[in-house]
């Protein structure tokens, strides 16, 4: 067969779906400034669906920086990976202030998320090593975890049980191989709103000899006293070896890092394969994430409103009869019983006749006959928005309960 023609024959679980939910369900364009309420198709809608957590992509600080940073240096600054000639001042008091906040000895910067995990990882292990890694981890994890060439076992989600059986077999095939254990997590899970286990885990080092590496993407900036995440959240944040984040959560830029003690992130240096061979971060990109760290170091309030709008959201929700799981972070998932047809009417009542725009999840990513709507507070919604929300929240239960949404073909 063609390779084109095989592509084209199938398309994959979200391509098939495509030529009716290309621009509308998927890829849609949200216009104008980054804020709760943007413009959708020309018409204003509250939107739930920006990671902008702590309300920085339009604070006035923030843009200031980022206009003089491109101003100052342009985007072509510094020219060339930082291995060869792409290295600044910049870059290394980022990644002192970053290591500083996080609690770690040392931070090496990331020009990407998903990449820099894949790539975390590929540096990490070799074929004789072992990747013990948690069910429902992104999916930049499950890509790295693939490309690794010795043995990954599967653990069930926040399960210590699961992960002690699973810790036992890695042990008996390290004994024989001479190789380690790597441990991967999340901090808090981007889906359902989930914490990671972190503590127990940390607790599971007295009786076995592994490394445990942490996507903290969401809980960076909003969990823990001082925003340091997740780990200082649950009080074992020194339990964590390999430390990851991404700057495009509560930082609202792009960008990420990793922090470990010096010698790792040294060795992660000069073998990381995604950075040794990539152009460095931008100046601008780079200046405006210093700013983004003072403002999380010194302002915060903006964590305070961001919890202050998640406990009214949540709770408000609850109150309700609202099924929102057992999430512990502002990542708020609202589970609804229905098949695709009704979530597909649903989303177009919400956003045509409600004027809400939010995620919406449904099979293979959550089970069959469950509708899963995702909502991302931020320190920019009001209280009044949550209001708003709930209240078309139920209008929308009401309907689906009554099956008004069952339906055939949908067009947008």
């Amino acid at each position: 067969m063609d390779l084109f023609e095989k592509l084209l024959t199938n398309r994959g679980p979200l391509g098939s779906h495509s030529h009716y939910a290309h621009g509308y369900f998927t890829f849609p364009k949200l216009e104008g400034e980054i804020a709760p309420r943007m413009k959708f198709r020309g018409k204003e809608v509250l939107t739930w669906s920006l990671n902008n957590y702590l309300g920085l992509a339009n604070h006035p600080e923030v843009r200031k920086a980022d206009a003089e940073g491109a101003a100052e240096w342009g985007m072509a600054t510094p020219m060339g990976a930082r291995i060869m000639s792409g290295n600044t001042n910049l870059h290394e008091q980022l990644e002192s202030e970053l290591a500083d906040f996080v609690q770690k000895p040392d931070t090496l910067l990331l020009n990407f998320g998903y990449q820099g995990v894949v790539s975390i990882i590929d540096a990490l292990v070799d074929r004789h090593d072992v990747i013990v890694y948690d069910a429902e981890s992104h999916a930049c994890i499950i890509d790295g975890v693939r490309l690794h060439q010795g043995k990954r076992f599967v653990y069930n989600h926040n399960d210590m049980e699961s992960l002690e059986k699973q810790l036992e077999r890695a042990t008996r095939w390290t004994d024989n191989t001479g190789g380690a254990i790597l441990v991967i997590t999340e901090g808090v899970f981007g889906m359902s709103g989930n914490l990671g286990k972190l503590d127990e885990v940390v607790a599971l080092k007295e009786k076995f000899n592994f490394r445990l590496f942490v996507d903290d993407a969401h809980g960076f900036g909003t969990m823990g006293a001082t925003g340091a995440g997740t780990g200082e959240h649950l009080g074992c944040q020194d339990g964590i070896d390999v430390y990851f984040s991404t700057f495009a959560k509560s930082m609202a830029s792009i960008g990420a890092f990793v922090s470990s003690n010096e010698q790792v992130v040294e060795y992660l240096r000069y073998n990381m394969r995604s950075q040794i061979f990539a152009k460095s971060l931008p100046m601008p990109i780079t200046v405006g994430a210093l700013k983004r760290l003072q403002l999380l170091r010194s302002k915060p309030e903006l964590k305070d409103k961001l919890w202050e709008v998640v406990n009214a959201l949540q709770s408000g929700l609850r109150e309700k009869g609202f099924n929102i799981g057992t999430t512990e972070s502002p990542v708020t998932p609202v589970f609804l019983n229905g098949q695709i047809p009704d979530a597909t009417q649903l989303t177009l009542d919400l956003r045509e006749n409600y004027s809400i725009f939010c995620s919406i999840v449904v099979y293979p990513v959550v089970p069959k006959d469950v509708i899963m709507l995702r909502l991302i507070p931020t320190a920019a919604h009001t209280l009044e928005d949550v209001k708003e929300t709930i209240a078309a929240f139920e209008k929308i239960a009401q309907k689906l309960d009554k099956g008004l949404y069952s339906s055939p073909a949908v067009t947008v």
